[in-house]
């Protein structure tokens, strides 16, 4: 049984995502982005998506707060 819809990326997409997010890059560039996407098998925008939102999950873990621009903030 497949619990396969739209609504966000499957396992495997994943795996892939956290990857690059932990290993390559949490800020990737649009070249980068678009090879992760490619890989991925999704669209650039749903992985900018991606990233934004696992960073904000990140900072929160980390203890920082989720949209600032630095630590002096």
């Amino acid at each position: 049984m497949s619990a396969e819809t739209t609504t966000g990326p499957t396992e495997d997409q994943v795996e892939i995502l956290e990857y690059n997010f932990n290993k390559v890059n949490k800020h990737p560039d649009p070249t980068t982005l678009c090879l992760i996407a490619a890989e991925a098998g999704l669209t650039e925008e749903e992985t900018q998506k991606w990233f934004k939102q696992r960073l904000a999950q990140w900072r929160r873990s980390e203890g920082l707060p989720s949209e600032c621009r630095s630590v002096t903030d």
